[in-house]
């Protein structure tokens, strides 16, 4: 999962709505421009341009909320910076069996809840339990237990979990592990009061959340007692603004340290700015176009009021004919990012998948005529086309309103549907408007994306049939809502598969399948493009190394290894001053880490999902 999304996440249109958060203490709102010399101890503020939807670690799905889990919750394992492989957290070491169906996790002993209590293997055997009973605690990371068989503790050192069939990726199960006193007790997971449990700030991570206003900030405190040792930072703050604009304005004058999603011609202009430092890095997210084709629940109740006519996949593959995603990389990315191909980003190469010239659905608006007229849709007068019921082909494209990339994806496809037939109604909304109508499948065509995590299950999952919601909208945490049962039995192939090449080719035929069904088109692979004030943090850990992404990783690495300018170890092993700001709707908030502020993948607009 990615996470700062000022990207991320997430998907354009499937964000859940930030939820109602109420402290307990009192949460105080603190001025715009706070200059350097007025903050107190070492602050990182990072600026973000997502939403938060929950702080409930197995509820949030968006990107930033993701991340909020990553700094304040330790995880069994971790991707390394270095590579982005598996490396000892929570857990020191894990053994599989020989049959590959039981694993065994040795737990760290010594690390502590930030409430004096020991973090031990029943916190793990309590979380991954509560996934496998609740399916509310599933909405965000199911996938990773819907295979296993039972997971105990026989004392405080020791996680076993039994698996029903060989799982690969038991080494990288990306699932927070919660504190069991403190969560035992509720109930109700989707209650928006479990919010609060998280900015009550018991933490066995890097960061303590102590503080939360919706749609302005997140707080932090740095774990003085985290087992990796404590960051050189002494708050984190996370300030979310309405735009990438803003935000850059807002580093321009000091008043954060660090950004991310950028767009090009601002990455552009801030090249060689005094005390700004620039920083593109090969990107873990998937831009994309969602196609309604006829969306349906778990129990295959059809939900939603997306077009018909999009049930038919000669319309959905006259679509993908008619989208240029060269065009698209070249003149809305710049040349900052790659054509798009598979969900498994170029940068993940072993498992990277890009069509064949068999296979490719070229950029080609008279053979998209041509695939039309064939099925029966023909041109009026007016030159739209008629369903062979004689409805309009019209339909509705939603995405950011605040996002710059968004908007020149919408003219660009509303030009080129409008030359095969087509009429496109722009709609683009604020991030909650987008998630509430993608969630329920109320739109045509969404523009969105997701973070992918360096072991490709997890983007694969999205497009499960098990991904998607129960009936009553519990549950889930789906892509594109697809169901296809070629592409589960190849989904579940890649799973048990033991053998890196032969896995790597079950990975790559699923994403071909769900290529060829046209459920979404995969635009692009967009640059991670960052900036940070280099004259007051003289490095960040980046993943992976030597070039990778400050804040667009899979992991904690670049706000707990930011170093001040003019302390030692730039590498990034310990901590940084760290302030993050969060900007929803039209206000600018800084957040101080003293209470710390934390936003989230997976883009929950869509491309908030992580």
């Amino acid at each position: 999962m990615g996470w700062f999304s000022v990207q991320v996440q997430h998907r354009t249109g499937r964000l859940a709505r930030v939820g109602a958060v109420v402290a307990a203490a009192t949460l105080a709102a603190i001025p715009l421009a706070v200059p350097a010399q007025a903050q107190q101890g070492k602050v990182l503020r990072v600026a973000l341009t997502t939403g938060i939807d929950h702080l409930n670690p197995f509820t949030a799905v968006l990107s930033a909320s993701t991340q909020i889990g990553r700094f304040t919750f330790e995880f069994l394992t971790v991707p390394d910076a270095a590579k982005a492989e598996a490396s000892p957290a929570l857990a020191e070491s894990w053994t599989p069996s020989p049959d590959k169906l039981t694993w065994t996790f040795k737990i760290r002993s010594g690390v502590k809840w930030s409430d004096g209590q020991p973090v031990t293997a029943k916190d793990a055997a309590f979380t991954f339990n509560r996934m496998l009973t609740d399916e509310n605690a599933r909405t965000a990371n199911g996938n990773y237990v819907a295979n296993f068989d039972t997971v105990t503790a026989p004392d405080d050192t020791t996680l076993v979990i039994k698996t029903k069939t060989v799982q690969v990726n038991m080494n990288l199960l990306d699932v927070p592990i919660v504190p069991q006193h403190i969560w035992e007790p509720v109930k109700d997971l989707k209650d928006p009061s479990t919010d609060t449990l998280a900015v009550a700030g018991v933490s066995d991570g890097p960061y303590q959340l102590t503080e939360y206003k919706p749609n302005e900030y997140v707080k932090f405190k740095a774990n003085k007692d985290y087992w990796r040792g404590a960051p050189k930072v002494d708050e984190l703050q996370l300030l979310q603004f309405k735009d990438t604009e803003a935000a850059v304005n807002a580093l321009k004058q000091g008043e954060v340290d660090v950004i991310n999603r950028l767009n090009p011609n601002q990455f552009t202009a801030l090249q060689g700015q005094q005390g700004i430092t620039t920083n593109a890095a090969p990107g873990r997210r998937y831009d994309e176009l969602s196609i309604n084709f006829g969306v349906t629940d778990n129990a295959n109740n059809p939900i939603g009021d997306g077009n018909p006519v999009l049930k038919d996949l000669n319309v959905r593959k006259a679509i993908a004919q008619a989208v240029d995603t060269k065009a698209i990389v070249d003149k809305v990315l710049k040349g900052l990012g790659q054509v798009g191909g598979g969900v498994v980003p170029a940068v993940y190469s072993a498992y990277h998948w890009d069509p064949s010239d068999a296979e490719r659905i070229k950029f080609d608006l008279a053979a998209a005529n041509a695939t039309l007229e064939q099925a029966g849709y023909q041109k009026g007068p007016d030159g739209v086309r008629t369903a062979p019921g004689g409805a309009k082909l019209e339909l509705r494209l939603t995405g950011h309103a605040n996002r710059s990339y968004d908007q020149g994806v919408a003219q660009y496809v509303t030009g080129w549907l409008k030359d095969i037939g087509i009429t496109v109604k722009q709609d683009l909304v604020s991030d909650d408007e987008l998630s509430d109508r993608t969630q329920v499948g109320k739109y045509d065509l969404a523009i969105g994306g997701y973070g992918t995590n360096p072991d490709p299950d997890y983007a694969l999952s999205l497009h499960t049939c098990a991904a998607r919601p129960t009936a009553d909208g519990k549950g889930g945490s789906t892509d594109t809502f697809f169901c296809d049962a070629a592409y589960d039995e190849l989904y579940k192939k890649q799973l048990t598969e033991t053998d890196d090449a032969k896995r790597a080719d079950y990975v790559k035929q699923a994403q071909a399948r769900l290529y060829s069904q046209v459920p979404t088109i995969v635009l692009d692979y967009q640059n991670a493009l960052e900036a940070y004030r280099s004259d007051k943090f003289s490095g960040f850990t980046t993943q992976p190394q030597p070039k990778g992404a400050i804040l667009e990783q899979t992991g904690y690495w670049g706000v707990y290894g930011a170093t001040p300018a003019g302390t030692t170890d730039a590498a990034g092993s310990g901590s940084g001053n760290t302030v993050l700001w969060i900007v929803i709707g039209a206000v600018v908030v800084v957040v101080l880490v003293g209470g710390g502020i934390a936003l989230s993948r997976r883009t929950k607009t869509s491309e908030d999902r992580e």
